[in-house]
């Protein structure tokens, strides 16, 4: 039988609250039986300090851990700026690489999509770039041609959030990486399935993160290229359709994602699954994904 691990813990967390001061052997018993019950309802092994699993269709959370507390996030920043240049629309818009993006990639170390100054990309094209191997100058090109410019990108990242209800949300730059802190960009796991429900609603975003390779012939505007995603879930846990990979020293191995089984749709996010495990977050995503399913 299927206990939602949010009914049982609000349940335990009721009985707690209304407990007698005085309380008796075999209350304690009750209360510690149900603790258990709550516990065993909850995925097994996950690293992560913060992440969350819900119903993409309904928001309905069925697991979480340090729902609203504020962590960074790294590159799931993208996520947001994808929703900016979407809101703004003119997919087709030619968007010259600034030189300005080398320079910036080599300071942060980022990761990057490897684009060449002077060649023009449309807007489209730079969102494969942006969300597929997650990069850090394609997010430079699209802040500084839709702002126009950082400040008033940046600007439109955190009135959207706004906008959207994402209390606990602050966006400091347009990509994750620790500037002008390491934790000045930050989220909650709740506001990030709130933020992932919202991306992929644009079928232009779905299509992009859920492809594993993206070719871009040369044309007489732009050299050739080839993206690979960085989400390994795409490829280990089948029924995974999205959605962004992220990571820095202070946000650890993160992964927003979003798969289906049997008719159901589960997102969710995990938060600092290790420092040094690049495929922690991945294992984190399966192991909660795999309790979701067997609970819907």
């Amino acid at each position: 039988m299927h206990l939602p691990a949010r009914s049982s813990a609000l349940a335990l967390a009721g009985a707690l609250l209304l407990a007698p001061v005085a309380v008796t052997p075999a209350a304690m018993a009750a209360t510690s039986a149900r603790a258990a019950t709550a516990l065993s309802h909850a995925p097994r092994g996950v690293q992560a300090e913060g992440g969350a699993l819900a119903s993409a269709a309904s928001g309905a959370v069925l697991w979480s851990r340090g729902m609203n507390t504020e962590r960074p996030m790294g590159s799931i920043t993208k996520v947001m700026t994808a929703i900016v240049v979407l809101q703004a629309g003119d997919l087709h818009r030619l968007v010259e690489i600034p030189k300005g993006v080398l320079p910036y990639d080599r300071k942060y170390d980022a990761s990057n999509a490897g684009l060449h100054p002077g060649d023009d990309l449309t807007t489209r094209e730079l969102l494969e770039a942006l969300l597929l191997p997650s990069g850090c100058d394609a997010a430079y090109a699209l802040a500084k041609s839709y702002g126009p410019g950082w400040t008033a990108f940046i600007a439109r990242m955190n009135s959207t959030a706004q906008r959207m209800g994402l209390a606990h949300t602050r966006f400091s730059n347009f990509d994750g990486l620790p500037w002008p802190t390491e934790t000045s960009t930050y989220s909650t796991p709740r506001d990030l399935i709130a933020l992932g429900r919202a991306a992929m609603g644009y079928p232009v975003f779905r299509s992009i993160v859920d492809q594993r390779t993206y070719h871009l012939a040369a044309a007489p505007r732009h050299h050739a290229y080839v993206w690979h995603t960085t989400n390994m879930l795409l490829s280990s846990f089948p029924g995974t359709f999205g959605i962004k990979t992220g990571s820095t020293v202070a946000a650890g191995y993160c992964l927003l994602f979003e798969a289906r089984e049997n008719g159901h749709v589960l997102i969710g996010v995990v938060l600092h699954s290790s420092r040094s495990d690049d495929m922690a977050a991945f294992s984190d995503a399966t192991k909660i994904l795999d309790w979701g399913f067997r609970h819907v």
